[in-house]
């Protein structure tokens, strides 16, 4: 007997236990989705075996977003919790138009880890070991502007087009003059996109935001400065005679000289300033991806005021970055929303990193800082690796009271006990099965020499989903290698649980010592 049959005689569409990585699993995203909006409602007892039992606490309440900081072994489902965060986050997005709350996904530090090191020209720990707090502000800006502006500018093929609602022009439009220039202050610090500076002049241009007052008078002694010598030259070629030669020759010097000093200011020392404030902000801004070029004609185009050091962050002040995301939330807020989740997740993926706890430490140690966590409106969710929960507990106490991870929502782990994976493993096996369809249990796939404590036993020494899983398959695989089609035997015996729980642990083991891939 194969597998295909055997889950055929079951009704069962497709193998619901073959997946190992949340992010390629349809059976999970169509659970996701069919749950979302029991997720969104903080109601998880809605959905028997599909979240686990602290997912309520890590979510919290939409309508005022908190921080959590949750620690897990690999394949204990941090992905699978960012994806249904993701999910309740679109469910109650979709109930409270008035209340929205912006998803910002900090999870690929692949492209920007690289550049930090290229930039540092160390090794990646001594670069890791440089970046702050600010970095990490200035990162999630970026994310969050440069979806932002997709959904003004209305980009092809990104997701941002949904974050303002089906007229994000006109919305933008109907802006006041603050928030129009704090808009285009976002846009041209932490727009990440490659034409960063072309979307600067169709941002300014669709906002139909003025020009300053000063650059206006600039521009027009620049332009018409030309007629003021040309005045003097013409009035000496018909009333020369009048005055003496000298004292034309000083009034069409004064003149000539006040065109150039205007033309120096335009062309020559407004630029060099800009390159200077330029070349200052990407000094600061490591994890944005902006070169300086395309920043120095983005600048040009805000308002002298806005130029400021105390507004642009061009010094490792965190102030200017938190006014920085008060200038996000206030322009959010205009559009319905009213808070952002920020979902920090994969840090052991990137590949500088590749799972080494003392570089994940350097880099995600800054953002234990309590003032960071407990912004309002503001909840960072962050997902990690079990390894840095051992760091962790090695800091100081000055480290603790900085931190203040009993304010932060904090699950030490996450753990799976066997009933919790029994009804997940129920839940996915239903999942697969045709609409209207009776409910089958786990212990339905097994034979009457098995009860359900005993799989309730074997998945509790399993500790995780893909490790439940690989279980469940390997019991199924094994039973169809050793039964016949003609003998009609669709229910796992007990013999074969026991052989397959016994390699299942001895691999669990070997993994746990090192000494095998997975």
């Amino acid at each position: 007997m194969n597998l295909t049959q055997f889950l055929e005689h079951w009704k069962i569409a497709e193998n619901p236990f073959r997946a190992e990585e949340a992010r390629n699993d349809d059976v999970f995203a169509r659970l996701c989705a069919a749950s979302a909006e029991a997720v969104a409602g903080s109601r998880p007892s809605a959905l028997p075996g599909l979240v686990h039992s602290d997912f309520e606490k890590i979510l919290g309440q939409l309508t005022r977003p908190s921080s959590a900081v949750v620690f897990g072994e690999k394949g204990s489902g941090k992905t699978a919790i960012r994806l249904q965060i993701e999910a309740a986050v679109d469910a109650h997005n979709r109930t409270h138009p008035n209340a929205r709350v912006l998803l910002v996904p900090y999870d690929d530090l692949n492209s920007k880890l690289d550049a930090l090191v290229e930039a540092s020209g160390t090794t990646p720990l001594e670069a890791f070991r440089t970046i702050r707090l600010v970095d990490h502000l200035d990162a999630i800006l970026s994310i969050a502007v440069t979806r932002l502006i997709d959904a003004v500018l209305r980009r092809s093929g990104s997701e941002g087009p949904d974050v303002l609602g089906p007229e994000p022009a006109r919305a933008v439009k109907r802006m006041e003059l603050s928030l129009k220039r704090d808009l285009l202050l976002l846009q041209t610090v932490y727009d990440a996109d490659e034409r960063a500076d072309e979307r600067t002049r169709r941002l300014t241009r669709l906002i139909r935001l003025p020009r300053a007052a000063s650059r206006r008078v600039l521009n027009v002694l620049v332009y018409g400065g030309w007629l003021v010598p040309a005045g003097v030259l013409t009035a000496y070629l018909t009333i020369g005679e009048k005055l003496a030669d000298n004292i034309w020759a000083a009034a069409f010097a004064a003149a000539v000289a006040g065109w150039g000093g205007c033309l120096f200011k335009r062309f020559g020392w407004d630029r060099m300033r800009l390159a200077r404030i330029a070349r200052r902000v990407t000094r600061q801004t490591r994890l944005v991806d902006r070169d300086e070029a395309s920043l120095v004609r983005s600048l040009a185009r805000l308002d002298p005021h806005d130029r400021r050091a105390s507004i642009v962050p061009m010094t490792d002040s965190d102030e200017t970055r938190y006014a920085m995301l008060s200038r996000l939330r206030r322009v959010l807020q205009v559009h319905g929303y009213t808070g952002l989740v920020v979902v920090v997740d994969r840090v052991d993926e990137p590949t500088l990193i590749s799972g080494d706890p003392e570089k994940m430490r350097a880099v995600i140690w800054p953002m234990f800082n309590n003032k960071f966590m407990q912004q309002e409106g503001i909840g960072i969710k962050m997902l990690l690796p079990l390894d840095l929960r051992y760091a962790l507990f090695k800091e100081s106490s000055a480290f603790f009271q900085e931190a203040r991870l009993d304010k932060q929502g904090l699950v030490e782990r996450l753990v799976w006990t066997g009933p919790m994976l029994y009804d997940l493993c129920s839940a996915r096996l239903n999942a697969c099965r045709p609409e209207g369809a009776e409910r089958l249990s786990l212990l339905d796939l097994f034979a009457d020499d098995v009860t359900r404590q005993d799989l309730v036993d074997a998945l509790d020494q399993m500790h995780q989903p893909r490790d439940a899983f690989k279980l469940i398959y390997r019991c199924l695989t094994e039973h169809c290698a050793n039964v016949s089609v003609e003998q009609g035997a669709f229910r796992v015996h007990r013999s074969v649980l026991d052989h397959v729980r016994r390699q299942e642990v001895e691999r669990l083991q070997q993994l746990y010592r090192g000494i095998r891939p997975g």
